[in-house]
């Protein structure tokens, strides 16, 4: 078999312009590994990417799905940390919408200048073993494990490694019914911190409650500036609405808080007095996953098998599924991602026998 069902983007527009045809399966390169995917995650971007506004970085696939589970079916030169049928979940460069995909599997770092072999083997060795695929957590189903690598990326990346959230400190979410934000609040909540998140619903509110925030705001009903100001400001706030949030956000930041932008659904462009900022020792920053290098995301997936997979073993977290579709009635599913009516995650089913 050489040929794959793929679902492509045949122009830019609506749901409609997601069609099913066939392409060649694709083969691993050095370093990369091909999974039969099983199920793969719907994501904000790939809703971008099909109304034209956000491009595959260079020499990524031009299909959509930045995450999948399934088995791994061939491995490419260099690749000694995966074997033929491992099943994982994997963080995709791009198309997942597809019967097969290749991602990177292990990443090489040249021996530094000046430095032994001897001193380089153990760095070299660790970063070898990272990889954009980590094993499906014991007791989870591959329909559970397609839901966890865009959010943990993500979540894991912003909220720690860059906000750096620590214990007992006030944390807001936004969004905080979606995939990102349910898994925020429960790995916040895990660690020790004081949740709180906004959500467009009452049902929304009492899932994000019900996930580990002390107090979800309904965005519809109440300023979440007040509210969050009533409890003396919050530490760190992940965001994913822009527009008109991003000067509310600064005024709900205590002094020296951090603020981490990862989506702008609401408008990127503000005008802004950054004199607070400076007086209040504020901290702005953000970031997008997909184009990082290969080796920034094996990094952060070295953190997460490390720090994260054995509290998903332990069923302390787990990924809030909202719905599966059918591969070929991608075009609901983002229907229903573009609704914002849904909680957690939205999942395509790629294989049928599953």
């Amino acid at each position: 078999m050489t040929s794959m069902k793929v679902i492509e983007i045949v122009e830019p527009g609506g749901p409609s312009v997601l069609k099913s045809s066939i392409r060649n399966i694709p083969k691993p390169k050095r370093n990369e590994v091909l999974i039969k995917i099983s199920y793969a995650g719907i994501n904000r971007p790939d809703v971008l990417q099909r109304s034209g506004s956000y491009l595959p970085p260079p020499g990524a696939s031009d299909l959509p799905g930045l995450e999948a589970s399934g088995i791994i079916f061939a491995i490419g030169k260099n690749v000694t940390n995966w074997e033929v049928g491992d099943e994982v979940c994997a963080l995709l460069p791009g198309g997942g919408y597809a019967e097969y995909a290749v991602t990177q599997a292990s990443h090489c770092l040249p021996v530094p200048t000046g430095m032994s072999l001897k001193q380089a083997a153990y760095a070299e060795y660790a970063v070898t073993q990272a990889s954009h695929c980590l094993p499906v957590p014991t007791g989870m189903s591959l329909k559970q494990a397609a839901a966890l690598p865009e959010t943990l990326f993500t979540v894991w990346s912003n909220v720690f490694q860059r906000g750096g959230l620590k214990p007992n400190e006030k944390f807001l979410v936004h969004g905080g019914s979606s995939g990102i934000g349910t898994m925020a609040i429960q790995l916040a909540n895990l660690f020790g911190s004081e949740v709180y998140a906004t959500a467009g619903s009452d049902a929304k509110c009492s899932a994000c409650e019900e996930l580990g925030a002390i107090r979800a705001i309904n965005y519809n009903k109440e300023d979440f500036l007040e509210v969050i100001k009533s409890i003396g400001g919050v530490h760190l706030i992940l965001d994913m609405v822009g527009g008109a949030y991003i000067e509310k956000n600064i005024k709900a930041l205590v002094d020296d808080g951090r603020l981490v932008q990862i989506a702008f659904l609401k408008g990127a462009k503000v005008e802004l007095n950054f004199a607070q900022i400076m007086t209040r020792r504020l901290t702005v920053t953000g970031s997008t996953l997909r184009p990082q290098s290969d080796l920034s995301k094996s990094q952060i997936a070295s953190e997460l098998l490390e720090k994260i997979w054995p509290l998903l073993s332990t069923g302390r977290i787990n990924p809030v599924i909202n719905s599966v579709f059918d591969l070929n009635d991608v075009s609901s599913a983002h229907l229903l991602m573009e609704s914002s009516k849904h909680i957690g995650k939205i999942l395509l089913k790629v294989d049928g026998r599953l």
